[in-house]
């Protein structure tokens, strides 16, 4: 690898796909999914909340919710702090301790009570959720939890579960997306009992308040057949350890009070007790960490939905225009019933996601996956039409309608706040490809010798026939299933023909996606676009799925009916998004979208930019401004990561 040039692309490759899981050993129902295999019997009845998990989950919520109702939102945003006494309060009540086993001190609930207290907290504050969750989902506790020694745990999980917060350091300068490009180290000390720390994290989410970290750092590499392998390997780092220190604290568009930070290590002396898992397992560790992780994002936008909906429903009952209320004017009714129906189906694939990790029987990697896509970006829309629905006074602050003597609704900072959901523990488009790489795994694994660069017409032959004699039994099957035959899944009542549907589209899917691979064969990698189409259809089949399971499980309950008609909402919006998506595969302006921005990296078109001030600094020009205060030793921490660990492995 060179120093200055970085990883060459192969390079990059190989530390991505070396950190994947690559053994399937549980079942999947959305891997199922792009195989054109309905198994519905994976996710169905839906999985509801044990009885006594529900019960401790509501009693907890009781508790934490009057602290969460009684902080200053508006104040936290403009001042950019969480007030101390707020975080030790917060503390006083084991909040820092959500998932961690009592027998740790911990509150110990499930992945979906979790996440139904986390939502509770995002509907009245981002920058709580951002410090509870970055603590608890991607922090110390859950990969210590999954992979700590019985030591490990028994001298770190009762001291967080008191209210010691932490932090995840993976982000460099040069390493979002490519781990590969990892370059703090961590090197054995001459008797080998300890690790020398030297580096510097970017965007560690809790950077300024954390006293343990989990550091992700390069130890030497090994030498397999000749070739230096990439070692990346995770530690426990104690902040007040020498060395370690608070170079910057990073501010951001929305939320305001994210305690995030740039955090340097000089010659930071690491035991080689606090190695989390092993040497050079850092990557997969953090991988299966968010595997459970990526669930708060969306339980974080399930119940950003619910809080929209309420704004909107009662400002577009209480605002009139032209002599009627703007929610009966058909282009708002439009938007209303879409946000209804929506956040309805986000809800239902948050919590089913979560109940399936609380099963812990199913490989979740492609619903957690997908789930924090899908949730996100739909999301990202309903908050959208929210703007749109309350106009200049959902563009209004806060602070500026209660001065005017209006209710200070703070949609421009809901706006604000939810807009890095799409960013945060994996990119829109990382994710894309992270899930397109897991969802084509079964034909790699078929079919990959065929597509291999170099490869020769020999072993080419060979993989021919091992490929052709698996689709010679696959690919009859994709044409015939279940939806095609009416009245089939009848116990969905009015849903029934939706559930058809998912059926008839997975088996279509998975045939368009094959003819995909045989076309495009090695080139289809390049193909980011039509990827993400095959994902984005396989979300809304999932999504789909959700809705119609968590539907009839609630058929015989009071709102039954009414969640039977949002399901179906959902599904026939859905399905309109599904056609459009088919439609673009074949009918599209990738390629010459393509060939034009390459000359657009060339400056071709670097005149469409005359006449504006340039935003771009030139070179050696300061940025305008002054510094953000770097912190005080006490102000400890890391910064989450804008994709960072979501995005390992993503370009394998």
């Amino acid at each position: 690898m060179s120093a200055t040039n970085g990883p060459t692309e192969q390079e990059s490759r190989d530390v991505a796909e070396a950190a994947r899981e690559s053994e399937w050993t549980a079942p999947s129902f959305v891997r199922e999914l792009f195989l054109g295999n309905f198994r519905l019997d994976l996710i169905h009845p839906y999985p509801r909340q044990a009885p006594e998990d529900k019960r401790k989950t509501d009693e907890y919520i009781a508790r934490l919710r009057p602290i969460i109702e009684r902080a200053d939102s508006d104040a936290i945003d403009r001042t950019g702090e969480i007030p101390p006494e707020l975080v030790d309060e917060l503390r006083a009540v084991g909040a820092f301790g959500l998932k961690i086993p009592e027998e740790y001190g911990g509150i110990g609930l499930s992945q979906v009570g979790y996440g139904r207290t986390i939502g509770m907290v995002t509907s009245k504050d981002g920058n709580l959720t951002a410090l509870l969750s970055a603590h608890q989902s991607i922090g110390v506790p859950q990969p210590l939890k999954l992979f700590g020694t019985p030591e490990q745990k028994k001298k770190y999980l009762p001291r967080i579960a008191k209210g010691a917060i932490s932090a995840f350091a993976l982000t460099e300068d040069g390493v979002g997306s490519d781990p590969a490009a990892l370059a703090t180290t961590a090197t054995p000390t001459d008797d080998g009992s300890a690790f020398i720390l030297n580096g510097e994290k970017l965007w560690c989410t809790n950077g300024t308040l954390a006293e343990l970290l989990v550091v992700m750092a390069r130890t030497p590499d090994k030498i397999k057949n000749g070739k230096a392998v990439p070692q990346i390997t995770a530690f426990i780092v104690d902040t007040s350890a020498p060395g370690v220190t608070i170079t910057q604290r990073c501010r951001f568009m929305g939320l305001k009070a994210l305690q995030n930070a740039v955090i340097t290590f000089e010659n930071v002396r690491v035991p080689r007790e606090d190695i989390l898992w092993g040497e050079g397992k850092g990557l997969k560790l953090a991988l299966i960490t968010l595997n459970t992780g990526r669930l708060t994002l969306p339980m974080s936008a399930a119940y950003g939905a619910k809080a929209a909906v309420e704004v909107a429903r009662k400002w577009a009952a209480e605002r009139v225009q032209w002599g009627q209320a703007v929610g009966k004017h058909d282009e708002v009714a439009q938007m209303l019933g879409g946000m209804a129906a929506d956040a309805f189906g986000i809800e239902a694939m948050a919590e089913l996601s979560s109940a399936l990790a609380d099963q812990a029987q199913n490989d979740i990697r492609l619903e957690a996956a997908i789930a924090k896509l899908w949730t996100t970006e739909v999301g990202w829309k309903l908050i959208d039409d929210l703007m749109q629905i309350r106009g200049g006074r959902g563009y209004e602050t806060a602070d500026s309608l209660r001065a005017r003597g209006e209710k200070p609704i703070a949609v421009e900072r809901m706006m604000r706040d939810f807009r890095i959901n799409r960013i945060f523990e994996g990119t829109s488009e990382i994710m894309h490809l992270f899930i397109a790489r897991e969802a084509v795994d079964t034909h790699l694994a078929v079919a990959g010798d065929m597509i291999k660069p170099g490869i020769g017409a020999g072993q080419k032959f060979a993989a021919m026939a091992k490929a052709g004699l698996w689709y010679a039994g696959w690919l009859p099957k994709r044409f015939v299933g279940g939806g095609q035959i009416p009245g089939a899944y009848g116990e969905f009542g009015p849903l029934a023909k939706h559930v058809r549907y998912i059926e008839r589209t997975s088996r279509k899917l998975a045939r368009e996606m094959f003819y995909a691979m045989g076309k495009y064969q090695a080139k289809l990698e390049r193909k980011g676009k039509l990827l993400g189409r095959f994902v984005d259809i396989g979300a809304e089949l999932y999504a789909m799925s959700c809705a119609c399971v968590r539907a009839q499980s609630l058929a015989k309950e009071p709102h039954g009916r009414d969640a039977q008609r949002l399901a179906d909402v959902f599904c026939k919006r859905s399905r309109l998004r599904i056609k459009a998506l088919f439609s673009a595969i074949d009918q599209n302006a990738d390629d010459s979208t393509y060939r034009l921005a390459q000359d657009v990296l060339k400056g071709q078109y670097a005149w469409l930019e005359e006449g504006a001030i340039g935003a771009w600094p030139d070179e050696g020009e300061a940025p305008a401004g002054g510094s953000t205060s770097a912190g005080t030793s006490s102000q400890r921490g890391d910064i989450s990561q804008t994709g960072a660990t979501a995005q390992v492995g993503a370009s394998g």
